[in-house]
């Protein structure tokens, strides 16, 4: 025979301790996450500004000399924002915002010099709710 488990009530210890520690993994796998997509962001908005450097001396002005050494940048670039998608994914994910949120910041990277403006809104949003969190969990961090 087993013994009925019993379920843990509101005012047992263990349920508000499982919050705080869930809160505090969910933090700080949240600011890993916003980490991570602060880099890519930044390095994924570089690399497009030098894709739009490379076609300007590929179309507009043409320079060969240019146009030779810089034909990896379209690859590089590409590669660059595939893995600049996961972070998005990632900390879209972890953050719960809306479907047009996420939209937005996909769409940052194909767009010149969005990716560091958007960067700076996101990173306040996410911060923000981060340390509310975090107060309301009363985590240190």
């Amino acid at each position: 025979m087993s013994t009925p488990q019993q379920t843990p009530g509101p005012d047992d210890p263990a349920v508000g301790q499982a919050t705080h520690e869930q809160a505090t993994t969910a933090i700080r796998k949240a600011r890993g996450a916003l980490s991570r997509y602060r880099f890519m962001a930044i390095l994924t908005g570089v690399m497009l500004l030098v894709l739009c450097v490379e076609m300007f001396f590929k179309y507009v002005v043409p320079v060969e000399v240019v146009v030779d050494y810089m034909g990896w940048v379209p690859f590089a670039h590409g590669w660059i924002y595939v893995v600049y998608l996961v972070t998005v994914l990632d900390l879209w994910a972890k953050m719960r915002w809306s479907f047009g949120r996420l939209v937005t910041m996909v769409l940052a990277g194909v767009v010149p010099v969005m990716s560091f403006v958007l960067e700076k809104r996101v990173h306040a949003d996410a911060d923000a709710k981060l340390v509310a969190l975090a107060e309301r969990y009363d985590v240190a961090g």
